[in-house]
Formats: structure tokens, sequence, C-alpha cells
């Protein structure tokens, strides 16, 4: 059955082709305890688990926080933990800002944190931002401690523990229990979420459950004494079993050490789709939700929008920044495309190591070549290194929760120099400058140990804007060994970038057997219009992945019905069902209201366009991006001072968006009124120094405002954050040359023709002021 917070709920009608047996029944949930009547020592293995203790009710023996009368202050907010009339209680800050008494109704988590929910009338759960660190008090564990620490989280903030951002319904809920329904009602706001099994039970993993138990009932009632008493209905005949996926990637694959590399060789190629690694990544991979008729055993990307490596979230060498979880960083990994699995290092129901220590890693790698002070260069350690140190250097995150990069790479400090990332070698020593630690790796391995990832500096060009960006990314892109992950995420990049010569990388991603390169692809034809790429495209309406059709649809979304060819019509209109599907199931969010309302827009629904980005914002003031669509929506519609008023409402409720005063400034431009578009285009450029548009556009009101010194400061400044930015550049030739700095002028235009050299137009601007200069110096 299905449970909504604590009652009898009916599930939300996701029957699928898939969960029908051939009688035409469903498939549905039985339980983790059923399955522990036959699988006896994979339940007392599960049962110890975090698994199995992701969420519970909150009582004696789950419960693990001091309760006592115990308080902790933060931000001038103290709270108290009790207990009264048999509940757990806290007394916070509630919605209002005002100290409240709130039931603690479920545990989440054990180790080392423990969180706790707080049901709220409207059906939410909402997940408190004070935890209980459950570490031993040696290792500073035993305490009360809030999940932001050097933040200011006020009642208002969408941080706060009964905002958007800690919502357990949306946040958490798909991977801390089991066949959760999120059950949202758009149109009271209201959630009616249920779930199969409060924790993360056998189900999660391995789907439904109940043709697999008659499967094995009736194989037993069939074999009394050993013999079939009708071979035409022996259920031994079903090579599935009745389950759902069978984990049987492992199964007859060895790994002999090769003598002279001491590494392994899997006996089997691994197949592209690896199952293990889909069903994980339900869980362990930073991505979104495009619909609950999740399959274990398939592509995530069919149910799930994945997250490429993208910046904000990775460095741009693949390493974990934000919480990305194990997936992303492990496809990359050269042991996933050796065809290494997630249960060869980790047992599926524990959830431990399989080997203590090293001894997971020399399963496949040689203790006489591995195992010693040489290949780690650390002779004097005690105790010596770990191969997780140098390989899988962790990251703290939730405060006191350590997390290994699961992207077993070779550390390289040489890039730490050249693009600043992090290695495992200073995370040690931190007093030692990265070209020292270069220079040993260097020293013991020889120049040529680079590792398997080799993307890091064509995405570093991307995001930081040099001029070699381009010519970086499409030659990683077209690198057999780059894996998939990060060809998708290179493609996605080049969205800036496509040209003549760029344009064949995006033909061959659309039809790679990675659903994810297949969608990087598609990302990268976001700038070329809706109709030059439908004849691309369109094929990929009825891929066989979800994620796929969606992101097909969602470009082709601005060709009119009446000018697409009469033959794709039927298959767009399933795909825009499904993207809109994929919105509808998120309504709860605003970024998801926003998504559908721009793509209304894209296909001329201004007044749905316009009442989704409504919708957005009365979710959540704070979310600019709905703000600002809708004030240009309003543009477009020559409503210019309602988009002044959404611009300057949202502003009241998040002043520090720079994307906010960015549009609020075009606005006032677009209207006549520059001098009230200047302070706001200032505070975008002030806000956001990372983003050259802002300061760029500064500029250019600057010097129309007349100030063209003021301008030329700015666009300097933006300069020198990033030195090859073509704009930039551009507009530093033109404001030299009109305040007669041809030198200037003259410097900037070199520093462009070194960008751009084949550039005829710029080459005769530099003889022009060459002549110039040269006039005037003579003078």
């Amino acid at each position: 059955m299905l449970v909504a917070l604590g009652a009898v709920a009916r599930s939300s009608g996701d029957d699928t082709a898939e969960r029908r047996s051939p009688d035409g029944t469903v498939a549905t949930f039985v339980g983790s305890e059923t399955c522990a009547g036959c699988h006896t020592s994979e339940a007392e293995l599960w049962r110890a688990s975090q698994h199995k203790h992701a969420m519970d009710h909150a009582t004696e023996k789950t419960v693990l926080g001091d309760f006592g009368d115990a308080t902790f202050d933060y931000d001038g907010v103290r709270s108290r933990f009790f207990r009264k009339d048999g509940k757990f209680q806290v007394e916070t800050d509630g919605p209002d800002g005002k100290p409240t008494v709130f039931d603690i109704e479920y545990t989440f988590g054990v180790d080392p944190l423990q969180q706790y929910l707080v049901a709220f009338p409207d059906g939410r759960l909402q997940a408190l931002s004070i935890a209980w660190d459950s570490r031993p008090k040696e290792k500073g564990g035993q305490r009360w401690f809030h999940l932001y620490p050097d933040e200011h989280i006020r009642h208002d903030d969408v941080l706060h523990w009964t905002r958007l951002s800690q919502n357990w319904n949306f946040m958490c809920a798909e991977c801390h229990s089991t066949g959760v329904r999120k059950n949202y009602d758009a149109a009271n706001d209201r959630f009616a979420t249920t779930w199969a099994e409060i924790s993360v039970g056998c189900e999660a993993c391995h789907g439904r459950g109940s043709r697999h138990v008659a499967w094995a009932r009736d194989r037993q009632r069939w074999w009394p004494f050993g013999k079939a008493q009708d071979p035409a209905k022996d259920p031994a005949k079903d090579p599935a079993k009745g389950l759902v996926v069978r984990f049987d990637e492992r199964r007859g694959v060895t790994w002999p050490i090769n003598e002279r590399t001491g590494n392994a060789q899997r006996s089997v190629p691994p197949a592209l789709l690896r199952k293990e690694v889909e069903t994980c990544g339900l869980c362990h991979a930073r991505r979104g939700a495009l619909s609950e008729d999740w399959i274990p055993g398939r592509w995530l990307s069919d149910t799930h929008a994945v997250s490429p490596i993208a910046r904000g979230l990775y460095h741009a060498d693949g390493q974990m920044l934000d919480e990305v979880y194990n997936y992303g960083s492990f496809k990359q990994s050269r042991m996933f495309a050796a065809g290494v699995t997630c249960s060869d290092c980790h047992d599926p129901h524990s959830a431990k190591l399989r080997f203590p220590g090293d001894n997971t890693c020399l399963q496949c790698h040689s203790a006489d070549k591995y195992a010693n002070a040489g290949h780690s260069g650390h002779t004097q350690t005690s105790p010596p290194l770990a191969c997780a140190s140098c390989h899988m250097p962790a990251r703290t995150y939730m405060v006191v929760d350590p997390r290994h990069d699961h992207g077993f790479r070779v550390p390289r400090p040489d890039l730490s120099v050249t693009l600043g990332t992090p290695n495992a070698c200073n995370d040690c020593h931190a007093d030692k400058p990265a070209a020292w630690a270069a220079a040993a790796v260097e020293r013991w391995h020889g120049p040529d140990r680079k590792g398997f990832q080799s993307f890091g500096e064509a995405l570093d060009a991307a995001w930081t804007g040099k001029a070699n960006a381009a010519a970086l990314l499409a030659a990683q892109a077209r690198t057999s060994d780059t894996p998939a992950i990060a060809r998708a995420s290179l493609l996605a990049a080049l969205a800036s970038h496509v040209s003549p010569s760029t344009i064949d990388l995006a033909r061959a991603g659309l039809k790679d057997a990675d659903p994810m390169v297949r969608i990087g692809a598609i990302d990268m034809l976001e700038s070329v219009p809706a109709e030059q790429a439908w004849p691309l495209v369109s094929p990929l309406l009825s891929d066989p992945v979800r994620g796929v059709r969606i992101s097909a649809a969602a470009l082709l979304a601005a060709v009119p019905s009446t000018r697409q060819p009469p033959a794709d019509r039927e298959r767009f209109e399933r795909a825009a069902a499904e993207f809109v599907a994929a919105q509808a199931l998120n309504a709860d969010r605003p970024e998801a209201r926003t998504t559908l309302g721009n793509f209304h827009a894209r296909q001329g629904r201004l007044a749905d366009a316009e009442a989704d980005y409504k919708a957005a914002l009365r979710l959540s003031p704070h979310y600019g991006p709905a703000a600002a669509n809708l004030a240009d929506l309003y543009r477009e519609l020559k409503r210019n001072d309602d988009s002044e008023t959404v611009l300057r409402t949202a502003l009241a409720s998040s002043p520090s968006d720079a994307g906010l005063h960015h549009a609020l400034g075009l606005a006032l431009v677009r209207q006549g009124r520059r001098d009230e578009a200047l302070p706001e285009l200032r505070k975008a450029a002030e806000l956001a120094p990372d983003q050259q548009r802002y300061a760029y556009v500064y500029a250019v009101g600057l010097h129309s405002a007349g100030r063209a010194a003021d301008a030329i400061v700015i666009l300097k400044e933006s300069l020198a954050r990033r030195p090859e930015d073509r704009e930039t550049l551009q507009a530093l030739i033109s404001f030299s040359s009109k305040a007669g700095d041809a030198a200037a002028a003259l410097e900037y235009a070199e520093r462009l023709a070194r960008i751009t050299p084949n550039d005829r137009d710029l080459a005769r601007l530099i003889e022009n002021l060459r002549r110039a200069t040269s006039s005037t110096g003579s003078e």
C-alpha cells in the first residue's frame, strides 16, 4: 500500500506497459519484509544500512538528538528541543519569524548527522536546518549545529527551514523513501505525498516486487518434489524470474591483472547501458525529476534531467564542487570506462566497501606495483597514504559530511597552476604552492602522467571566455576517449560557438548512443533558429529516451504548427505533451513554472506564459528569472509600466539579485530614463563582477551619457578579469578612438587580432591606427 503521512492513500495512476504482467495485471509494491522472507542474508545487511534508516518515524529508537530541553542559538534565535506528551518537539522561529512549537514527525538519516522533519497542514514536510551531529563526541559530534553556520538565514530567506529550499516533498523524498508520489495539487497549493515504504527498501532498487513474489510462489507450487508437475507451466522458464530488472552485469565476469601494467582488465566488454550505475544514479546523481514513472535498469535520462559538468556544480576538470553526489563523477572516470560498476566496490545491500581499506582497490590493481611508498612518493608517511587519499579526495558538505570524489583521477597540481582547480596534493600540503606539487608529481612519474580526464582546459576556456574556447571544446568533443558525460558538457558549452566548422559535432552528437550526449547536442543548437534546427533535431522527437524527446520539443517549440512538416506534427505534439507533463510534475517549483512559461512564450501563447510566470512568483517572490521573463513579456506587449512594476516588486524581495537590477536598467533605458537606468546597471555590475555582459552594458550606458572616461575604467576592470573577451576589447577600441587615444586603441586592437587573426576588417583598422599613432608621434 502507499502511505500518505501516516494514512493510507491510493497511487497516483502511473501504470505502464512495462509494469504489466502477461495476464494484464500491474506490478505492485510488496515491502522489504516480504523480500526478507526468502532473502535473509541480504535483508540482514540491509537492516543495518543507512538505506534502511534514510527516513523513519520519530520514536525512542530512531531519534538520536538531545531532546532533553537542549537549546541552540543561531543568528539571534534560540531554539529549544524538548519532549512533551510523548512527542519530540522543537521551539524555533516559524515562517513568520516568531517562536513557535512544532512536533517532530520524522527522522532523516543517521550518520554523520540526523535531520528532523516537521509536517505542515498543507501536506508539506520541512527539514529543520538545525541538525544533530551524530558522530562520537571525541570526533566533535553529539551536538546541535546549523547547516548554514556562516550565513544569516532569516525567516523570509529562501533557505529558511520553512521555505522552498528545505521542502522534503520536492528536495528529499524521492531518495529517502521508496515508491514516492509527490501528488502536488497546483490549484490549491497542497501536497498529498505518498510512499510505498518510508525508507529506501528493496524495491527502491529492484522495482515493484509482486511479480517476482508470484514467480517464487508458483515455483514452490510446481516443484514440490524437485520435479515439475507440468513442464509447460514451469516458472523456471521465466529467465527474468518476474523481476523488473536483473542486475547480472557482473555474472561470469573476471578481472585478470596484467603483470606488466599491474592493472586488471574486464574479461567481458561492458554494455553501453550500465544497469547498476543508472539505477544507483536515481539517488546518487545531481538531477531533477521529469517523470515518476522510473524503472530500474533504464537510462536515468528517461525520467530525470541529469546535470552535466556545469559551472557552479563541478570544477572545470570535472572534480566535484557543489553537492553532485557520485554518478556524474563516476561516469567521468577511467574505472567506469573500463567496465567497473557500483557493486564491484560496494556491497549493494549494506552499501559498505567489499573489503577494508585499500583492499577494495587491490582487487584490480597489483599490490606489488601500487601498494608501496614508491608509487605514492611518500616514504615517511605514517600511517601510509590510502589510495583514496590521492585518487578520491574528500570534500565536506552539510558541515560534517566528508564525501569522496568518485572520479578516480590522477592528482593534477599542474592544472591547479593553469586552471585554479584543487588537487589532492595541496589538500595536505596547503602551505606549498601548486607548482611545487606539480614538480614533485613530474619527478616521480614523468611529464606524461596526465590521467584520464583531459577536458578541463576546454571547459575552463568556455567558462572564462577565452578566445580559443571553440577550438578546444571541439577538439575534446571529437576525441573518442572523452567520457560521454564530458562530451555532453562540451557540446552544450559550444552553444555560443555554433559555426559551419562545429555543426558536424552537433550532427554526430544527435546520433550518439548515450542519451546525455544527444541532449548536449540539442543544447548546443539552442541559439540556432528553430526552423533551421528542425531537420536535424526532429528525428529525436520519437527518441526512446524521454529526456531526449523533451529536450527536442523544447528546442523546436518556436516553430508554429502551420510550418511544421505534416509528418512531424503528431510526434512533436506527443513530445510537447511530455514536456508539459514534466513541468506539471514540478508545479510546486518556480523553476518549472518559469520553464513552462518560456515554452509557451516560444509558442506565441503569451497569455499562458504570463500566467506561468505569475504562478512562479506566487510560489517564490525571490525567483528572479520569473520576474525578468515576465517583465520582458510585458515589454513585448508594450506594457512598459507593468514591466517596471514587476521588476521593482521582485527587487523588494531580492535586492541583491544582479539579474533583476540589470533587467530594470535595460527597461529604463528603453523608456529613455537614462539617469535612472545607470544606477541599476551599475548595481548589477557590482553585484556580479564575473558577469562580463553586465559590465559591458553599464559601460555603454556611461559612454552614451557622456562619461567616456568612466566607461573606459569599467571596461578595463572587466578586461582584467576576462583578458580575451572580444566584446570588451571591441568597446575599448571604439571608446579609445573616440577619445582621441589612438595608441590605446591600437593596443586593444592588436590584442584582439591575436585572438581573431583572420579578421580582415580588424587588420585594416590596425593599419589605420598605426598610421594615426605614427603621425601623432612625428608631430
